[in-house]
């Protein structure tokens, strides 16, 4: 996720030099700042991932947590007020990572770009992130994940469910849990293709 920005301009390279010439001049640090600020929404969204993991490992660790600590009549209740706290942690956490992000990306990314890159390929990169070929490549982001993630997913799950399952009786077994009477069900499509925990927007 940290890359896949990156990733898309280089593939797009090709045919970007005629696009160059519109720019207007700059100096190189203008060049920098007009890069941040066409990469910003994928700066903001490699914060929001990194913010919400923690919350998503716990999330996990609460499901399992539920299924064998906590009495059936109680884990409805129990599962709203975990949820609940995860919403406060990320209304919080986010914004806070995000702007933080936005404000580091120049003495970072920023000084990268200006230290490895000339003023044309500046140029040169500004022209391939604003070309309509580079953001029709970008928006077809998570069709092409949810395709390549649903035929993962139908194709590795027999072979993965029952590793998922000797997994957990092992961690059971030295948490000292009873046995589940029913096998944790390995990820499915439609739940591999999103994220555990959705953060608020901003």
């Amino acid at each position: 996720m940290k890359n896949w920005f990156l990733v898309s301009l280089l593939v797009l390279a090709t045919g970007a030099q005629a696009q160059v010439q519109t720019l207007a001049p700059a100096t190189k640090k203008e060049l920098v700042t007009k890069v941040l600020q066409l990469q910003q929404p994928a700066i903001e969204q490699a914060a929001q991932a990194l913010a919400e993991q923690p919350a998503a490992q716990m999330m996990q660790q609460a499901g399992i947590a539920l299924q064998t600590r906590v009495a059936p009549e109680k884990r409805e209740a129990a599962a709203k007020e975990i949820q609940a706290e995860v919403k406060k942690y990320l209304d919080q956490a986010v914004p806070l990572v995000r702007e933080r992000a936005v404000k580091l990306a120049p003495t970072t990314i920023g000084a990268l770009l200006e230290e490895k890159f000339n003023e044309a390929e500046l140029k040169q990169l500004i022209a391939i992130i604003e070309s309509p070929v580079n953001r029709k490549f970008l928006q077809m982001g998570g069709d092409m994940q949810k395709a390549l993630i649903d035929k993962l997913v139908a194709e590795t799950q027999g072979a993965i469910e029952p590793k998922v399952k000797t997994l957990e009786l092992a961690i059971g077994k030295q948490l000292g849990l009873p046995a589940p009477s029913a096998a944790v069900p390995a990820p499915t499509a439609s739940k591999a293709a999103k994220p555990p925990v959705k953060a608020a927007s901003k």
